[in-house]
């Protein structure tokens, strides 16, 4: 094929597969540059950003039609960089529903105001586009790029508060941290890049399965290092312990509307990331090397070479390697399961270090977003547990697997209106009496009984109590670590770790009950302040019906729940074949 052929091919590609496939990041985009447009030209200021926003996001929502598009084909697109399939939907899906709850809960609460709109928006929407690729990441440059396109927005809107030397120290703490580890972050990819010649993930994992065994110790530990080193950019992301220190400094020193995006749509893209990663490296790709794993190169997938089908590229080496799994399957596989055990247990470790230090630490604040900034480094830990499983249950049953993946897919769902809601409590009462301590909310009870009502709904779901939506969500983790134990001991390899896993996240969920209970003690049982100054709600009918429909879904779900895990299904069905 000649050079002409070769960008004929690749352009229609990109016109035909990627673009198309592309097209919410891209609107997303163009949203932006309509926003920071419109703020140029006088006449059009009439029209607020958050009205452009808005109807940014909700045409994006719909070009990702998750209810059409949750049972695609996986497609490679932009030559193996991205990968767009059901769990790329949902992900993406889910980051929308919160940016388009979020432009509302922003424009109720007041921040930000009209002069600063679109440059909040703007960074809203920046960091949701590394968010939606975070998600679809199939090379490790792009899980890079995506965590930096998500992460440098961040770091302006934890000051979004001007003026404010708490939010500047946030803002400065945050992008320090943010920094440092994604220095580290890009000098493990580089070294995985050095030990298997590969950063496109499918192909990092046949390269891993047939040049492991064969590796000498120092071979195995440099390779190992580099794992641990990107490991540390997705527990930066995860707020996992012990990359944490900057959330709660950055928590409490940014607004709660900061705090809501930051704690839903960063982590629901960091989990999701976390799962290509793990996938990546330790499954063998469900497709033969012809079709998906030589669509890259051996480091960056230019020298692919584009066929003549859109969509599909392969490597003139990989046209001699048998497309099936050839005698050399089992040691594969092996080889492979040593990479998952190893993820699996390190992972595991995290998990329970993490949700046991954010409920522990939870305890003793007084400032309400600082407590919640602990509870949300908790339920990093809880949602990290499904991973261990799904690394167990790779060696033996794919659907089960899958089955992980959805049970973490149905806790990110219900989390987003769980600590959404949270945050728009204490952003609308923050508004209302001026204090963002826990001591201050006594009494609420009497003045008003429709926001402590809503409000101890959602902490009683993010403890996970019956009939609550959270109950949903960790029963859904908590089963995959039982199912993954049963069928690894069927198989005569228990993974005996699991249990303590399962042990430990439920001692915790326990633990959570006392300092969320307290903050409903304080609500409705301590006597109310006698100085209390009258609250002021700036919308009391808005502010309440909009509380309402955040608190439903928690509330209501346990009726009916089925399709939720019809849908997550459906999008982790494509991830292991």
């Amino acid at each position: 094929m000649n050079l002409h052929d070769l960008v004929s091919n690749l352009l229609v590609d990109t016109r035909d597969v990627s673009v198309p496939r592309f097209m919410p990041e891209l609107t997303l985009c163009g949203t932006i540059v309509l926003m920071l447009l419109a703020r140029m030209i006088p006449s059009a200021r009439i029209v607020g950003s958050w009205i452009i926003a808005l109807l940014g996001s909700i045409v994006a929502l719909y070009l990702t039609a998750p209810w059409d598009n949750l049972d695609v084909s996986r497609v490679e697109i932009f030559t193996g960089m991205l990968v767009y399939d059901g769990f790329t939907v949902f992900i993406r899906s889910i980051l929308l529903i919160f940016v388009i709850l979020f432009i509302v809960f922003t424009k109720l609460s007041g921040i930000p105001d009209k002069e600063d709109g679109a440059d909040i928006y703007s960074l809203v929407l920046g960091a949701t586009v590394g968010m939606c690729i975070m998600a679809s990441a199939n090379h490790l440059l792009m899980v890079f790029l995506g965590v930096e396109m998500a992460s440098v927005p961040s770091y302006a809107l934890a000051a979004t508060l001007k003026g404010r030397r708490v939010s500047s120290e946030a803002a400065l703490k945050y992008a320090i941290y943010g920094a440092g580890a994604a220095g580290v972050m890009l000098y493990g990819i580089s070294l995985i890049a050095g030990s298997v010649n590969a950063l496109h993930l499918p192909t990092v994992a046949l390269q891993l399965a047939e040049q492991l065994p064969g590796m000498d110790s120092s071979q195995v530990m440099i390779l190992a290092l580099g794992g641990l080193l990107v490991g540390v950019g997705l527990a930066f992301k995860l707020s996992a312990v012990p990359f944490h220190f900057w959330c709660p400094d950055v928590f409490e020193g940014a607004p709660a509307e900061v705090n809501a995006f930051l704690s839903v749509a960063s982590k629901a893209a960091a989990l999701a990331l976390l799962i290509r990663v793990v996938v990546g490296f330790g499954t063998i790709p469900h497709t033969s090397p012809n079709e998906e794993v030589a669509q890259a190169s051996s480091a960056t997938g230019l020298y692919a070479v584009a066929s003549d089908e859109p969509g599909k590229t392969h490597d003139a080496a990989a046209q001699s390697e048998p497309a099936s799994h050839g005698p050399d399957a089992s040691e594969r596989i092996a080889a492979l399961s040593s990479v998952r055990g190893f993820m699996g247990k390190l992972i595991a470790f995290l998990a329970v270090i993490t949700c046991t230090f954010g409920n522990l630490a939870a305890y003793g604040q007084t400032n309400i977003k600082r407590l919640f900034a602990y509870s949300t480094i908790a339920h990093a830990g809880y949602m990290m547990m499904a991973v261990p499983a799904l690394l167990a249950l790779a060696s033996y049953s794919a659907g089960a697997a899958e089955r992980a993946v959805a049970g973490l897919s149905v806790y990110i769902f219900c989390y987003l209106f769980m600590n959404l809601g949270v945050f728009v409590v204490i952003a609308f009462l923050r508004n209302a009496m001026r204090s963002e301590n826990i001591a201050d909310y006594s009494g609420l009870i009497r003045r008003c009984p429709l926001v402590v009502v809503c409000f101890s709904l959602m902490l009683f779901s993010l403890v996970g109590l019956p009939p609550l939506s959270g109950f949903i969500g960790k029963l859904a983790v908590f089963a995959s670590l039982v199912e993954a134990y049963e069928i690894t001991s069927a198989h005569g390899q228990p993974a005996t770790y699991l249990l303590l896993v399962l042990l430990i996240g439920s001692v915790n969920t326990a633990i959570s009950l006392f300092y969320y209970l307290r903050v409903v003690k304080v609500m409705t049982i301590d006597p109310e302040q006698p100085n209390r100054r009258p609250l002021e709600f700036s919308s009391p009918f808005l502010q309440g019906l909009y509380l309402g429909v955040i608190t439903l879904p928690s509330a209501a779900l346990i009726l009916s729940w089925d399709w939720l895990y019809a849908w997550t299904l459906a999008a982790a069905n494509q991830l292991l074949g």
